[in-house]
């Protein structure tokens, strides 16, 4: 499914394709980047390369890597799957950001980058965002974010360790995203000050 490059005031959300894979490399093959993620962990470079097709090839989904703008790097990704156009929903996911990045604006202007295109562009009525139980620096992310908590799917998954999550699910209606929006937007602000002045 095509799509166009999304642009804030930190970073651009550009269309994924394999040829991101060696710029998106390093933050995959992380562990602590990579702990609470669903999918084995990308190995290699070819790994990252089969991973990144897998992703585009799915036509209900929309895949961009996070372009920094002030140096062009290529900091993480995020996308859009299970997308329904025809019954306006869908879910954010597969996102990853470099360890450096971690604690900046760039995950929450990602987030608003993606449910304004969602909302905005697509017409969506819905979109969802689920985390495993036990990663806490996620749920308290997401709650920061103003979305809603809507309940625990029980063993849902299979961690890359075998052992079974429960995924917890969190949503945010169209009716609900200009509160939302806001939110954002002030997080986002603070922290880009909070990055420029070193704290």
């Amino acid at each position: 499914m095509s799509h166009d490059a999304l642009t804030g005031s930190v970073v651009r959300l550009v269309p994924l394709s394999t040829d991101h894979a060696e710029a998106l490399f390093p933050s995959a093959s992380d562990p602590e980047v990579w702990r609470w993620m669903p999918r084995p962990r990308p190995e290699t470079l070819a790994g990252t390369r089969a991973m990144l097709g897998e992703f585009v090839s799915n036509p209900d989904w929309r895949c961009f890597s996070v372009q920094r703008l002030d140096d062009g790097a290529v900091i993480g990704s995020t996308s859009l799957y299970d997308l329904d156009p025809a019954e306006g929903r869908a879910e954010i996911g597969a996102t990853w950001f470099d360890r450096s990045c971690w604690g900046g604006p760039y995950n929450a202007e990602s987030k608003l980058l993606l449910f304004t295109h969602a909302f905005e562009d697509l017409s969506l009525a819905r979109i969802a965002l689920r985390t495993d139980n036990l990663n806490k620096r996620s749920q308290q992310a997401i709650a920061r974010l103003g979305l809603v908590y809507e309940g625990t799917l029980r063993s849902h998954m299979r961690r890359q360790d075998g052992t079974r999550r429960d995924s917890l699910y969190y949503s945010v209606l169209a009716e609900e995203w200009p509160a939302v929006r806001e939110k954002l937007r002030a997080r986002i602000a603070a922290k880009t000050a909070a990055d420029a002045s070193g704290g």
